[in-house]
């Protein structure tokens, strides 16, 4: 019975912690500068940036692994045709993965509009439009 009543606390206790962090994470956000961006729109190709970069796994004989790995969390990104790579970010916060939105355009040519975003080397974009190239 301690045992039980215990467990029960340490669970409670875990989560209201858990909460506690969130929401002191998003007060903390609420202060930060926001970088401003260019409304760009760029082409490339969606890729699988561990099979891309880690394994040199590419193309449509890819887009099925590229799918799953991006269903289990492997992040996609955008290797434009300038030849810069653009992660996708979000306005959420925290932030949520674009996976679920980009996982259908794996290993595929596509037109994305956003925002687009360079600091310390890295391109990001905040993705309005993504179409299918033909």
């Amino acid at each position: 019975m301690i045992r039980r009543l215990l467990s029960v606390t340490a669970v409670a206790a875990g989560l209201s912690l858990a909460g506690a962090e969130t929401a002191a994470a998003q007060q903390g956000m609420a202060g930060m500068h926001h970088p401003k961006g260019t409304q760009r729109t760029i082409s490339g190709t969606v890729v699988d940036v561990s099979c891309r970069f880690g394994q040199g796994l590419s193309g449509d004989s890819h887009r099925e692994c590229a799918q799953i790995c991006a269903g289990k969390g492997i992040p996609l990104a955008i290797l434009g045709t300038d030849g810069k790579l653009y992660i996708p970010t979000s306005t959420a916060m925290p932030g949520d993965g674009q996976n679920d939105r980009l996982k259908d355009f794996a290993e595929q040519q596509v037109t994305v509009t956003g925002t687009v975003f360079a600091a310390a080397g890295a391109n990001a974009i905040r993705i309005a439009t993504i179409q299918r190239k033909p």
